[in-house]
């Protein structure tokens, strides 16, 4: 067992490992304060790899909304922590490679939860967006899991030229109204769309502003995104989403 705010904790668990797939978590979500930030628990596993001769690291990140934004949005700190250890990643000589997430679609039943049940059916409720408003959903369960191990079997092939890059994983990026309007299908009751108060947490209000006006962040990478594609990555579809997770719990 390793804990990241503490490198040595670290370099005893990763010993005699090929690889690493890194995780950091937003120091804000424990109110008890004993979580470091994300940047140093990234810098500790990133050290900790580099000490024990780690062969590729796979971290998994966002953009840095702050410098996205240019300074409008800068109190996003999960965000921003996280893109500063993807780029200390980059210099520090090991073989990396970085995924990206956009809105966890398994959010429909996890954090707040995404989907709610009304009186004639349900609603999908998200601050700051509008329903034509685009995000970048991402399956987490499924497909993070499909880039991870396309990246463990070819990282070692210079041919794929995979050190140093960073991969969105997206599933789709489309209107929360279509995203209803697809669920709505699915479970065959009525499912709306309403832009929800804001949370009162800094961080969270203004990263869905940010995903709100810059539609999820990643629009210049084509869904799904070809270069995992190529890797042998079989990219799930939100109908199938729908039917194997939401249908189940929902329906």
């Amino acid at each position: 067992m390793g804990d990241s705010g503490d490198k040595s904790s670290l370099v005893a668990a990763l010993r005699g490992s090929e690889a690493v797939f890194a995780v950091t978590v937003p120091a804000f979500s424990d109110r008890t304060g004993a979580t470091p930030d994300e940047f140093t628990q990234g810098k500790n596993m990133v050290d900790a790899a580099k000490e024990v001769d780690i062969k590729f690291f796979i971290f998994s990140s966002l953009p840095s909304v702050t410098k996205l934004s240019g300074g409008k949005y800068k109190n996003v700190a999960h965000c921003d922590e996280k893109a500063a250890v993807e780029e200390y990643l980059k210099s520090s000589g090991l073989a990396n490679a970085s995924l990206l997430t956009g809105c966890f679609l398994e959010n429909y039943w996890h954090y707040g939860p995404l989907l709610r049940k009304t009186h004639t059916g349900f609603d999908i409720a998200v601050p700051k967006f509008s329903a034509t408003d685009r995000d970048a959903f991402t399956w987490v369960q499924r497909d993070i899991p499909a880039a991870v191990l396309a990246l463990l079997n070819n990282y070692t092939d210079p041919s794929k030229n995979i050190s140093g890059k960073s991969y969105p994983v997206v599933n789709a990026n489309i209107p929360y109204a279509e995203l209803a309007a697809r669920t709505e299908k699915a479970l065959g009751v009525e499912v709306t769309f309403t832009t929800a108060p804001l949370t009162g947490i800094p961080p969270l209000d203004e990263m869905y502003a940010a995903h709100a006006e810059y539609s999820g962040f990643y629009t210049a990478t084509p869904v799904p995104n070809p270069d995992l594609v190529a890797l042998g990555v079989k990219f799930g579809t939100v109908e199938e989403f729908l039917e194997s997770e939401v249908k189940p719990r929902f329906g």
